[in-house]
């Protein structure tokens, strides 16, 4: 058998074992932060923000998600870090004068911390909204399912993320009740120029309006793919044309009701 060694592996590895150890003392160090992406009517009205978690290593800089959230599933942190998101979130939300609604990516499902930490808040439920990717439906659907019952009994809304991309898409639909579809932005990016994916958009858009299940489209970048949505008839939107991912104090105009509508705002 013949092995051979290079270099640029075992410092990739070693920088990942570096990571995982410094992920260990992030929270209590305060690392990590939030920053929020608005989510807005067609017309531009804000509703409500997702909340992302960022690194900041005191040495390496902002650590990107899709470096740190497998490191995290991968040394059993992640549980540890999604609640430190779902409950900094809560605690920033219930403090706003504007009763925005939130939503979360789901990076593992915990009904028992949603429960205390709406308990501990104060935020009511009906303001939170917990995003589930396919990924957590295709390793075990029917557990994911179950589970994601309890925090909607308490009035969380649950949306699928990036419908459309996997095969767990439709079934899901048919064993939960969503309360809100989320257009991955592969397909609204391309709605412009790419037959295929303004079909695929359109079809979604198509299935939410006869399921009665509200549809928003992510990665919306150009006032084209806008107008594209609009005629389908999408009704909300996310993305770099309504706003990037930034700190709260960056939309402190919006949070706190001076301002509501950013495309007619300027």
């Amino acid at each position: 058998m013949v092995r051979f060694f290079e270099p640029e592996m075992d410092r990739r590895l070693s920088e990942r074992y570096e990571l995982q150890r410094d992920m260990r003392s992030a929270i209590a160090h305060g690392e990590f932060a939030l920053h929020y992406q608005p989510q807005a009517k067609i017309d531009g009205e804000v509703f409500g923000f997702e909340a992302l978690v960022r690194w900041f290593h005191p040495t390496r800089g902002l650590v990107p998600p899709s470096t740190f959230i497998p490191l995290a599933e991968q040394s059993g942190m992640i549980a540890e870090v999604g609640e430190w998101t779902l409950r900094q979130a809560c605690t920033e939300a219930a403090s706003w004068p504007r009763p925005l609604h939130r939503s979360s990516s789901v990076m593992v499902i915990w009904p028992a911390s949603c429960k205390s930490v709406l308990a501990d808040t104060g935020l009511a439920p009906g303001r939170l909204e917990l995003e589930i990717t396919e990924g957590v439906l295709i390793n075990d659907q029917a557990r994911a399912l179950a589970t994601l019952r309890r925090p909607k009994l308490l009035g969380v809304k649950i949306a699928m993320d990036d419908f459309g991309t996997g095969y767990a898409s439709l079934s899901g639909l048919q064993s939960f009740p969503f309360d809100k579809l989320k257009i991955d932005k592969t397909f609204v990016s391309g709605v412009e120029s790419n037959a295929k994916s303004a079909e695929i958009v359109r079809a979604v858009i198509g299935l939410g309006r006869a399921l009665k299940i509200p549809v928003i489209a992510e990665g919306v970048e150009t006032a084209g793919e806008r107008s594209f949505l609009m005629l389908e008839g999408c009704e909300e939107l996310q993305g770099y044309l309504i706003g990037r991912p930034a700190p709260a104090a960056t939309y402190a105009m919006l949070i706190n009701g001076d301002r509501a509508n950013v495309l007619m705002a300027g």
